[in-house]
This record gives C-alpha cells, sequence and structure tokens, in this order.
C-alpha cells in the first residue's frame, strides 16, 4: 500500500498499520525516509508562519524585520539537520522507558514507531501551519496545534505499544 494510505489509515487503525510496518522487516533506510519525509514537511509547513513574520507581522516595535531568507534557512537547519538527531536520541529514550514497563520491543521498532508517528500526524501540522501564516496566533490556531498534539500522543502511544509487544 501507498504511504499516503497508510497515514490515513493510521488514524482510524494505528495498530495495524504499525503491524503492517513491523511485519515489512527491520529496514532502517525505510524508518530514515519516514523521519526525513516528516521533517520536510514539517519544514514546508513552516513557510507561511515564516512569510508573514518576514512581511512584519508579529514583530514588536523597534525589532528589525528579518529577512525571509534567513528565517527559510535557520528552518531547514533545524528541521534538516538537527531535529532527525533529536528524533534519534527521543526515541531511544522512550525505549529505555518502555522496557522499564516491561517492553519487548528493539530499538528499531521503538523508532519506527515514533518516525512514523511523526510523519503520520504531518497533515495536522500542515493545516497548523497554514492558520499560523494566514490567521496567526489565535484560539483557531491554537486549536489545530492541540489536535495535532493530541493525535500525536494517542497515535505515538499505540504505534509504540505495538512497537513494544514483541522483538523484531
Amino acid at each position: 500500500m501507498a504511504v499516503s494510505t497508510d497515514m490515513i489509515r493510521t488514524w482510524r487503525q494505528p495498530r495495524v498499520v504499525m503491524r503492517k510496518l513491523l511485519a515489512m522487516g527491520q529496514r532502517e533506510d525505510r524508518a530514515i525516509a519516514y523521519l526525513m519525509a516528516a521533517c520536510f514537511i514539517i519544514f514546508v509547513a513552516q513557510w507561511p508562519r515564516l512569510s508573514r513574520r518576514a512581511a512584519g507581522f508579529e514583530v514588536p516595535e523597534g525589532v528589525e524585520v528579518p529577512e525571509l531568507t534567513q528565517l527559510m534557512a535557520y528552518e531547514f537547519l533545524a528541521w534538516i539537520m538537527i531535529w532527525p538527531l533529536v528524533m534519534y536520541v527521543l526515541a531511544a529514550f522512550i525505549h529505555m522507558i518502555a522496557m522499564l514497563f516491561g517492553g519487548k520491543g528493539s530499538w528499531y521498532s521503538a523508532r519506527l514507531a515514533l518516525f512514523w508517528t511523526l510523519l503520520a500526524t504531518t497533515p495536522a501540522l500542515l493545516l497548523y501551519g497554514l492558520m499560523a501564516g494566514f490567521l496567526g496566533p489565535g484560539p483557531g490556531t491554537d486549536l489545530v496545534g492541540a489536535i495535532w498534539l493530541a493525535a500525536f500522543a494517542v497515535i505515538g502511544f499505540l504505534c509504540l505499544r505495538e512497537a513494544e509487544k514483541e522483538p523484531v
């Protein structure tokens, strides 16, 4: 099945999709592809917000308006270089916590659960980026951010629970 179809299915049946991904075998290239795709999509989701900021919105008075290219370069560095490393560390930390609670999965399965959850929830982040760019801060933008956070937590927990059931 296509990745996009699995992403949509994950919102309804996260454990089924995670079971399918784990059954494909241990492929680190697939896991890092999910992570890099998620980070790239999140980077793209930041563009409307960055454009708004470069246009001078929400910049305190007396502060110079940053250039869009400068903002984009910083976001690119963050999402394509730094966040993937942070995600690997976070996945290891999550796996160690899961082992304390009796998790029997592998380091790979924990990484896959986290990376897949991040990729599967990026559509909500794209909507959040649009809202932040066009509407700016406000209750609607905060609601979409809260929906993403809740979805990430629930889907991530269910995927991790499936990943920690048995070694891959």
